[in-house]
């Protein structure tokens, strides 16, 4: 049986008159009702999603990127195989390159405990259906269709601070209850429909407004909603009035987003981009920087995140307009992943995620022009190269 119409299509997004401030523009598009608690630490993160599964009485949908094979994975996968026996249903999507080191043994335990997993695009050319490019990368997690997690981190280690053993990843990541779980839960169950044929009613309610959050749950998948999540970083940052603050852990926007950060500049608007200092991939970190030299021209402030490693997703406009989720500003994001992101409309929560902005930018540091403009020829050379690869990173 297909799925039914999506209750709320996105429409075309009006253009917001630059500087104007009115975010009237994409409020309608928002799911009204909604309480939010923001996360920077897998710590508190990973025992509020437990405390979430372990209460969950029907259903328990997590998708994500990276299910690994460690600590914090054995431990979700210990808490998704008792959830399954006492007989909710629980339903675990994650990418197969993200997660390609997850031991089948652990899987088939969850699979035996009756929890329903599907392995989004195999590494399998033979398939029909396989799909290098094309991975799923969101970091979801619903129960019940009520509450909601979505953000940066995935299901492993290296979001634990250092202390606690892990990699001491920087991130965000949200918990969501009301309408907007529910949105989210619509999303896991379309990837669930297209992947296996199988469609299942949601066991939430998105009448039940818990909060006052007005929050739109914004996905790029294929086709008319492939530019969705872009198109609205573009026209929050023709908004924007006093300030633009973004944390991006793969900055390599594209030209509309190039545009959009240089014109809000021209209008006085301030700026700032936290970027990684050090990255999992060298060749990726150098085709960054191969950019930032035009930004630096154009009056954007760039910071270098001196630790660890800077994995977030994150914008604030003015402090009112906020998006948090597994977006990148790249093209991979851009034209082939799968992605969610929590667009925001409330100065409060807005206002909390610009504060761990401005921590950030403590342990970061500047990169001025004239610094940019003296680094060595070999090392600009290499950042060109590495570039002319950035479609494949």
């Amino acid at each position: 049986m297909a799925p039914p119409l999506l209750p709320r299509v996105p429409s075309l997004l009006r253009r917001p008159r630059p500087g104007s401030g009115d975010f009237s523009w994409e409020r309608h598009d928002f799911s009204p009702g909604n309480r939010l608690t923001l996360y920077s630490d897998g710590e508190r993160l990973y025992a509020a999603m437990a405390e979430a599964i372990e209460d969950a009485r029907q259903t328990v949908h997590l998708e994500t990127y990276i299910f690994a094979d460690d600590r914090t994975g054995r431990t979700f996968a210990e808490l998704l195989a008792r959830k399954a026996r006492s007989g909710a249903r629980v339903r675990l999507i994650y990418d197969a390159i993200g997660s390609i080191d997850l031991d089948p043994a652990l899987v088939t335990r969850m699979r035996n405990a009756g929890v329903q997993i599907l392995d989004y695009h195999p590494v399998a050319p033979w398939r029909p259906r396989w799909a290098w490019n094309a991975r799923d990368h969101r970091k979801i997690l619903v129960c019940d269709g009520r509450v909601g997690f979505a953000g940066g981190m995935n299901i492993c280690d290296a979001h634990l601070s250092a202390e606690d053993g892990g990699g001491g990843w920087r991130d965000v990541h949200a918990r969501v209850e009301g309408p907007a779980a529910y949105d989210m839960d619509r999303l896991f169950r379309e990837v669930w429909f297209k992947e296996t044929g199988r469609w299942f009613e949601s066991a939430g309610d998105p009448r039940k407004r818990p909060g006052a959050v007005p929050v739109k749950v914004a996905a790029n998948q294929e086709l008319l909603r492939r530019f969705v999540i872009r198109e609205a970083y573009v026209n929050a940052l023709r908004a924007a009035r006093r300030e633009v603050s973004i944390a991006n852990s793969y900055f390599m926007p594209d030209w509309r987003i190039r545009r959009a950060l240089a014109r809000a500049v021209r209008r006085g608007v301030s700026v700032r981009v936290l970027v990684p200092g050090r990255l999992d991939s060298d060749a990726v970190l150098h085709a960054m920087r191969a950019a930032y030299g035009s930004l630096l021209s154009r009056g954007v402030r760039l910071f270098e995140w001196q630790g660890p490693m800077l994995h977030a997703k994150a914008v604030v406009v003015d402090r009112l307009w906020c998006a948090i989720g597994s977006y990148n500003l790249d093209h991979r994001s851009l034209r082939h992943n799968l992605e969610a992101n929590l667009h925001v409309i409330d100065a409060d929560f807005a206002g909390r995620l610009a504060e761990l902005f401005d921590l950030g930018l403590a342990g970061a540091r500047e990169i001025t022009p004239s610094d940019w403009r003296r680094r060595p020829w070999s090392v600009r050379l290499l950042e060109r190269f590495c570039a002319s690869f950035d479609y494949f990173f």
